[in-house]
């Protein structure tokens, strides 16, 4: 059996494959069918300071190669995350390397939601800083698209907290590789992408949104070739290590994003389909690592024969 274990800068991961965040909850069903510190790492929906009920219904629909969403981030807030036997501490009880997503509308938000995890973070391994958010500050801006707004959430959280950081960037940006250097360049330990795309979808029989919210985040198998490119010209722009994700089913599209350059990847929609996707992706990785003799899968990072 090959090597598996993964460096992202300041922590390693058992396997190369985690959780895309807002797709896995918070472990608990999940783990009523598997033991789920079996994963490389467990990443969690996203944590703000307060409560945050989510958007209107529905806030989910099915479209060609994918799926739309606009959940609006719902989620309990970071003290009953903390504090509620359903949270933190189950997630505790299960030894799983736990990545906690972060996120919030202002950039004072994101530090008090980084300081008080820092506060209590036994048994949280790292931070994702989600910046695809609005800063209601600035008329509803995503922080994600906008180069300064980005690098002042990073190095908001970065001063906030001694935890390992990864930044996990928006792809609806004209060169994501700015970005990425940006975030290298304020003390991001690693960077995640992509985030979802923007989109929409229209029932052409009532003439509406299918979607409550109108617009929504676009993911699953048909953004993978957007999200590999994006991989590819991050890689090629910065030194830190990169968590890929976008449209991920099945271990031959895990090996591509590493092939372009990702340390480690996240499997995201496809635990809708198959609530076992992310073990069969791990399995997968091994089956092929072992038909080329290959006895370490860091070998293979960034191989992509140009």
């Amino acid at each position: 059996m090959a090597e598996l274990s993964v460096n992202l800068g300041k922590f390693t991961m058992k396997n190369p494959v985690t959780t895309g965040s807002g797709t896995y909850g918070y472990g608990q069903e999940y783990h009523q069918l598997y033991d789920i510190a079996k994963l490389g790492a467990v990443t969690v929906k996203g944590i703000r300071m307060t409560p945050s009920h989510g958007n209107p219904t529905p806030r989910v629909a099915e479209v060609t190669g994918g799926m739309l969403n606009a959940i609006g981030l719902q989620g309990p807030g970071v003290d009953k995350f903390l504090n509620d036997e359903h949270y933190m501490p189950f997630l505790r009880t299960t030894n799983a390397t736990v990545i906690v997503n972060i996120w919030g509308t202002t950039i004072e938000e994101y530090g008090e939601v980084a300081a008080r995890l820092d506060a209590e973070k036994e048994g949280i391994t790292a931070l994702e800083i989600n910046i695809s958010c609005p800063n209601v500050k600035a008329g509803g801006a995503a922080f994600g698209t906008n180069i300064e707004l980005a690098s002042q959430v990073i190095r908001k959280v970065r001063n906030s907290t001694t935890l390992p950081l990864i930044t996990k960037l928006s792809p609806n940006v004209t060169s994501i590789a700015d970005f990425a250097r940006a975030a290298e360049a304020e003390g991001s330990d690693c960077v995640s992408l992509i985030n979802t795309l923007s989109a929409m979808a229209i029932d052409i029989e009532t003439r509406r949104p299918k979607l409550a919210n109108v617009m929504g985040g676009f993911s699953g198998p048909a953004v993978k070739p957007v999200a590999i490119k994006m991989v590819y010209d991050t890689y090629r722009a910065v030194k830190i290590p990169i968590i890929g994700m976008g449209g991920i089913c099945n271990a031959d599209d895990a090996i591509e994003f590493m092939l372009a350059g990702a340390t480690a990847v996240a499997v995201g929609t496809a635990n809708f389909v198959d609530p076992y996707a992310p073990l069969k992706v791990i399995d997968g990785i091994n089956a092929y690592l072992d038909r080329h003799n290959i006895a370490d899968v860091n070998e293979i990072i960034g191989q992509v024969r140009i």
